[in-house]
Formats: C-alpha cells, sequence, structure tokens
C-alpha cells in the first residue's frame, strides 16, 4: 500500500508517495491533465490511498484516479493548513505533507455533492454571473447619464426610441452611443436570463426540498433552488447550528480563562446558502414577516440593518433545516399546535 498526496495546480502537479512506515517511495512532478493522471496510475499501481487538495478540478481529479482503482479524498486546505501549518511552503512539500495526513489517516476531507446538485449549482451560478453583467450594464447607463445631470430609469429607456428622447434632453451623441451599446447588452442579457428562468422552473416544481423551502417566509422559488443545492442532503447537518455554522452566519468567538468576546460574522462556508438566506431576510421588515419583532429589536439595539437582516437569516437557516429534517412545511409559532408543521418560536432550534 501507498500513501499518495498530490498538490494539483493549473499547469503542473507535485506528487510523493510514501510507504506504510513513512519512508518516501517516490516523488516528482506530471502535467497537470487526463495523461499526467495516467502516468501516475502507471507508475504507482492502484493499491493506493491518496488525497488531493480542494481546488478547481478536484472533483475530477478524484473522478479519474477512482476510476483507476485508487481510494482517494479531497483535502480541505484550511484544515490541512491548520492541521500541518509550514514555515516552507512549496508545491513538493505541500505533497509531502498531504501524502504524510493520508498514511496516518488525518486527512480532512470535504464533502462532495451529487452530479445533480452540481449541475443545478452550475447552472445557479451562471444566471447569477448574467446577473451581475447586467447590473454592470444599467450602472454604466446610469454612469453616462449621470455626467450630464440625467435621471432616467433604464425601463424608460427600454420603451419607445430612446435615443430620440436623450437627444431632446440634451444628451451629446458620444453618450447617446454609449447608452445605446449599455441598453443593446440589457437586452440580449434579459432574453439569456429569462431562457435560463424557463429552464429552472419545472426543476424548482419538480423538487421536493424547494417545495419545502418556498414555506418559509421570503423564500421563493430560485432561493429555494439555491438553498437545496448548497445544503444537498440535510442528514450531513446533525442540527440548526451547524447549518448556520456551514453558511458563516455564527459570529466568531474568542475565549480565553473567564473572558469571551464575540466577534464578527465568520462567512466561512458557503457563500451561496449565506447570500439567499440574507435574502430571504430582506422582507422582514413587513408586519407580517414572523421575525419582524426580531427584526426590529435587533435594529433598535444595534442602530443598523445589517445584524438585523443577519439575525433573521439565521432564523431562516434554523426554519430550512426543520421543514427539510422533518419533511414538514413552515408554518409560524401562532398556529394551531394541532397543524402537522413546523413552528417558527424563536427558540424552536431546541425542540427535539
Amino acid at each position: 500500500m501507498l500513501y499518495v498526496g498530490v498538490d494539483w495546480a493549473y499547469r503542473r502537479a507535485a506528487w510523493c508517495a510514501k510507504t506504510r512506515s513513512g519512508d518516501i517511495r517516490n516523488e516528482g512532478v506530471v502535467p497537470a491533465d487526463e495523461d499526467g493522471l495516467a502516468e501516475l496510475v502507471l507508475a504507482l499501481g492502484t493499491d493506493v490511498t491518496a488525497c488531493v487538495e480542494m481546488m478547481s478540478g478536484a472533483v475530477w481529479v478524484r473522478d479519474r484516479l477512482r476510476a483507476a482503482g485508487w481510494q482517494i479524498e479531497i483535502a480541505d486546505a484550511r484544515k490541512v493548513k491548520a492541521i500541518a501549518p509550514l514555515a516552507c511552503k512549496t508545491d513538493k512539500v505541500d505533497a509531502r505533507v498531504l501524502a504524510e495526513l493520508c498514511r496516518r489517516d488525518l486527512v480532512p476531507a470535504v464533502w462532495v455533492p451529487s452530479l445533480s446538485d452540481r449541475e443545478l449549482r452550475e447552472r445557479l451560478n451562471r444566471r447569477a454571473q448574467l446577473i451581475r453583467l447586467r447590473t454592470a450594464a444599467r450602472n454604466r447607463v446610469f454612469g453616462a447619464l449621470t455626467q450630464w445631470g440625467l435621471r432616467i430609469p433604464v425601463r424608460t429607456l427600454q420603451v419607445g426610441d430612446p435615443m430620440v428622447l436623450l437627444e431632446k434632453r440634451g444628451l451629446p451623441a458620444v453618450w447617446r452611443r454609449s447608452v445605446a451599446e449599455a441598453l443593446a447588452v440589457i437586452d440580449f442579457l434579459d432574453r439569456r436570463i429569462a431562457q435560463l428562468d424557463t429552464e429552472l422552473e419545472p426543476i424548482a416544481r419538480n423538487d421536493p426540498r424547494v417545495q419545502l423551502l418556498v414555506t418559509i417566509p421570503g423564500v421563493g422559488e430560485h432561493l429555494g433552488l439555491v438553498m437545496a443545492s448548497e445544503i444537498a442532503d440535510i442528514a450531513r447537518f446533525p442540527g440548526p447550528r451547524n447549518l448556520v455554522g456551514f453558511a458563516g452566519l455564527a459570529p466568531r468567538i474568542a475565549q480565553s480563562g473567564q473572558s469571551s468576546r464575540t466577534g464578527p460574522l465568520s462567512k466561512a462556508g458557503s457563500r451561496g446558502l449565506r447570500w439567499a438566506a440574507i435574502e430571504a431576510a430582506q422582507c422582514a421588515w413587513r408586519p407580517t414577516n414572523p421575525w419582524n419583532r426580531l427584526y426590529l429589536d435587533v435594529k433598535q439595539r444595534t442602530g443598523k440593518t445589517n445584524p438585523a437582516k443577519s439575525a433573521v437569516a439565521r432564523k431562516v437557516l434554523i426554519a430550512a433545516w426543520h421543514v427539510l429534517s422533518r419533511q414538514q412545511a413552515f408554518r409560524p409559532s401562532s398556529a394551531r399546535v394541532d397543524d402537522d408543521s413546523v413552528p417558527a418560536s424563536s427558540h424552536f432550534h431546541l425542540a427535539a
């Protein structure tokens, strides 16, 4: 049995193979492509336990080497750094450290979602990228108009002939051309986003997780899809606190002896899940929202809206854990007790 660490980079991959006793059997560098993986398998055989650090393409590397007969896991790069801090960090040293973690059975393995969940994430990431591009184009229109003291909504410019309107308002020809180019980009992106939304609608309707999540106030089909794709299997979270921590919405805590200090949000974890939970908390200002009192209390105490939204976002994730774990629809805590759904009390995360 060989224990192999692979430090995968863009052009090349450093590797190190150790024996059961910890001696280095061999090490080297191969091209970071499929030919390099084939070369590695031919050189080391199939009786191998290996790990590769999490990076872009790590899942593909794992799948290809597993197909060749290797036992391989993906290691969390941050946890590897915490377990084995290095005074000298090179690709060669990283590969040796990963091989040693394999030998000692200390690999902090990363959970990898299923192919269907990865496909859903890719669709959602594509949509988010298109929306960012559309927002940039709208900001370009706003910037061009404000240079000449104009305040015209993009929706107004998309109706009729915007160039005639801008000419009447005194916008010079060069700036009119800039606005026209940006409007053309917005129209193109609107069509692409609409087409992608048409693809996502049946996926949301047919996903039972989304149908449960949309019963939570503030969560629509799109946010439900984002949350479902990021959470994937709810069974991997023992409790709601674990889900909140996974989203990076738990505050940092520093304790030493009798002192304990609470800092800002950790923001360590799923950025997509954190974004979806905060987006769902945007409507907490409404009196009909079950967390409206929490939102107002935190806002009044801190004088800021962001901490209040974060507090509500944690409640959204707590509710998401309960509805997915119990396979029951969400209901406010004031609903009837005999109703077969999940309550929304601010303390219901303590329920069994």
